[in-house]
């Protein structure tokens, strides 16, 4: 086992050739604080539940499912990684310390789970309105491994997914030019198949949104209502169909099709764990 020079727990994972880490600062904000009630009950955070594995060296482990997101966010370059997570959610920290890779990370807790909109606002204090910010849900593995780099830095951008029932996400209904029209949240007259599985924005925008959150009678509670307010407004999205499968962890039919998701794709040779004593 490799040993680190501080008490930080290391991941490390393969980056895409021509990706340049740590260039400029792109955060990395994943909201942990659900209570996972769609897949409990279970002993430890549903973002530790074991989903394929990794290799430690020559030594095959379990591979918790929030590692995935963190391998594509650092593979989309991100080299700050922020948590946000309820105070009961302490293996998670544990779990991932205060590094991985080239990413350092941060925790911020959210005192209660009150959506993803609060949770992910939790994280805004930490991004300068210059800064990328990507955003992903830690119980989905989707490929391909290097989808973030296919948004772009400079505007709010949503990474597409096809799926076959997108009633049970967020449905993306984009122009002929790939500008947002509408979000449907878990419509069951969705006109789209393709849903968002990932997000990136400057922190501007990431401010903007937070600002129009916060106005009385807002407060909402999914991101795509908060959205489509927000491109009434004036804002402008773009939607990328970068996407090519996904899957949502946070069933037991999910985590099944996440298994045999797996086994249909090559992931690269792992994340090695190193950690000091």
């Amino acid at each position: 086992m490799q040993r680190s020079t501080s008490r930080d727990l290391l991941f490390r994972v393969d980056v895409p050739k021509g990706v340049r880490v740590g260039a400029f600062t792109i955060w990395g904000i994943i909201p942990a604080a659900g209570n996972g009630t769609r897949i409990q009950p279970l002993a430890f955070s549903k973002e530790l539940l074991p989903v394929g594995s990794r290799f430690d060296g020559v030594v095959e482990r379990p591979k918790a499912v929030s590692e995935y997101l963190v391998e594509r966010m650092i593979a989309g370059g991100a080299d700050k990684i922020c948590f946000v997570m309820s105070p009961d959610k302490g293996d998670i920290m544990k779990y991932f310390g205060g590094r991985i890779d080239q990413a350092r990370v941060a925790y911020v807790v959210q005192a209660k789970a009150a959506g993803l909109c609060d949770a992910v606002f939790q994280a805004a204090h930490l991004v300068a309105p210059d800064e990328p910010v990507l955003l992903g849900l830690p119980d989905t593995i989707w490929f391909p491994l290097d989808a973030f780099r296919a948004l772009p830095d400079d505007q709010l951008s949503f990474l597409l997914f096809p799926v076959h029932n997108p009633d049970q996400f967020d449905a993306v209904v984009i122009d002929e030019h790939a500008r947002v029209i509408e979000i449907q949240v878990k419509s069951p007259e969705a006109r789209s198949n393709w849903v968002w599985g990932a997000i990136k924005m400057p922190g501007r925008v990431l401010h903007e949104l937070y600002a129009l959150w916060r106005r009385p009678g807002r407060g909402d509670e999914y991101l795509g209502t908060l959205v489509n307010a927000w491109l009434a407004e004036g804002g402008r999205a773009l939607g990328v169909r970068a996407g090519e499968s996904y899957v949502d962890v946070g069933t037991l039919h999910g985590y099944r099709e996440a298994i045999r998701l797996l086994t249909t794709h090559v992931e690269p040779p792992g994340a090695a764990l190193a950690s000091q004593d």
